[in-house]
């Protein structure tokens, strides 16, 4: 259940995130969908904290640095994920394909760490983001390790809504297909969730918690040349490893 206060704030970041450029408040209240009076609340008490300010009087209000700076002071503090990203990077070169390292959490995949590809042409997305289970490489990768009875605690309020003629869209046929890749010992997703864009993804056991590494881009690309991409993937996840036992 989400906070009202807190999901707005969070929604005010992305939109900034989005728009990148300085909003007025009426256009912040529209894109908010929130009454003026609220929107101004909380507008005046992120400037009053030193998270925004007004670029000039009447010319909208665009983010300080502050939030980068503690975002960064956060982000430096993780051991994990800096241990991790020197990894994501190698693979994104080997491959120059977006990888990801995601998990399974409240019902949903959710993206830790993205790199993205150089190519003109790539699979765009952001730490943070979260996808459906029944279309995610991810989740047919770690849900294929998960116990039966925890597997079944996972997938009770999973959504199967179809977006693409090849999506999974029944209970049933997701937990084939996870029977496959727990034969195979990788997942994919072609064409599931987007037409045109594939991903590939391996299991990645650490310390008990399941996670697993992503690769994803257009279906020419990644699906033709899958065997050196799960190479890469694999490679990868073993250099993650050795490093968190080290």
């Amino acid at each position: 259940m989400e906070v009202k206060l807190v999901a707005r704030t969070l929604d005010l970041i992305e939109l900034f995130a989005q728009a990148r450029r300085p909003m007025p408040l009426t256009e912040l209240a529209q894109g908010l969908g929130a009454p003026m009076s609220s929107c101004l609340a909380l507008v005046r008490t992120l400037v009053a904290r030193g998270y925004l300010y007004e670029v000039r009087r009447r010319g909208g209000y665009y983010p300080t640095a502050r939030l980068h700076a503690l975002s960064a002071l956060i982000q430096s503090g993780d051991p994990w994920l800096e241990q991790v990203r020197p990894h994501l990077l190698a693979l994104r070169d080997a491959a120059n394909e977006t990888v990801m390292l995601g998990k399974i959490q409240d019902g949903a995949v959710v993206f830790l760490d993205v790199v993205e590809s150089t190519q003109p042409v790539h699979y765009a997305a952001r730490p943070g983001e979260r996808r459906p289970l029944h279309t995610s490489a991810v989740a047919k990768a770690v849900l294929a390790r998960l116990p039966a009875a925890e597997r079944d605690g996972v997938l009770a309020h999973a959504d199967y809504a179809r977006y693409t003629e090849r999506t999974l869209s029944t209970r049933e046929a997701l937990l084939e297909e996870v029977a496959r890749v727990a034969a195979q010992g990788w997942a994919a997703n072609v064409g599931e969730s987007v037409a045109d864009l594939t991903g590939l993804a391996v299991a990645l056991d650490l310390g008990g918690e399941w996670y697993a590494l992503c690769m994803a881009g257009p279906t020419p690309r990644v699906w033709e040349a899958r065997e050196q991409n799960l190479a890469h993937l694999r490679n990868a996840a073993q250099a993650i490893r050795h490093a968190r036992e080290g």
